[in-house]
């Protein structure tokens, strides 16, 4: 289940990779049609997920920054090099992309299709089991930093809702 959140505005977002338009092969991607992977590395490490959100050559998307893995978790903690869940065991950008297995030479994949994908389970939430604030790790972006574009579901609604999963 998706928990975390960061929005990125493209063109008028300073903390954008397609801030003022910017285009480059990595960031390409992101100008692409709603639907696929971006996917670039950070601090020459860590493979960070986002999903491109908006038409074509509107560059928007969103960072998955954490998730409260359900499916899979054998292989998640081979991949994580880990005996056990623990709570960061994907709470972090980084590290939910090494536990489902993502890296970047899976930019501009489909989430349509069978290998990545986001799975409706028909979880639905109000606004006020979200917490809202500034996104993480992007002060250079002035007064953009300070917009309320990360989202996070509230500890208590993700343990209400962590056994009720289909």
């Amino acid at each position: 289940m998706i928990i975390e959140t960061e929005a990125y505005k493209g063109a008028v977002d300073k903390a954008s990779h397609a801030y003022n338009y910017r285009r480059t092969a990595r960031n390409e991607v992101m100008y692409a049609q709603g639907g696929v992977a971006y996917i670039y590395l950070c601090y020459g490490i860590h493979h960070l997920f986002n999903i491109v959100t908006n038409k074509k050559d509107v560059p928007h998307a969103i960072l998955i920054r954490a998730v409260l893995p359900k499916d899979g978790i054998n292989i998640m903690l081979q991949r994580r090099n880990k005996k056990n869940i623990t709570p960061k065991f994907s709470d972090g950008p980084g590290t939910l992309s090494q536990a489902l297995g993502i890296k970047t030479l899976y930019s501009g994949i489909s989430l349509l299709g069978n290998f990545i994908f986001v799975e409706d389970r028909n979880l639905n939430f109000k606004n006020k089991d979200i917490d809202t604030g500034p996104r993480i790790g992007v002060d250079y972006a002035g007064k953009d930093a300070l917009l309320p574009y990360r989202f996070r579901l509230k500890d208590e609604v993700i343990k209400q809702n962590a056994d009720n999963w289909k």
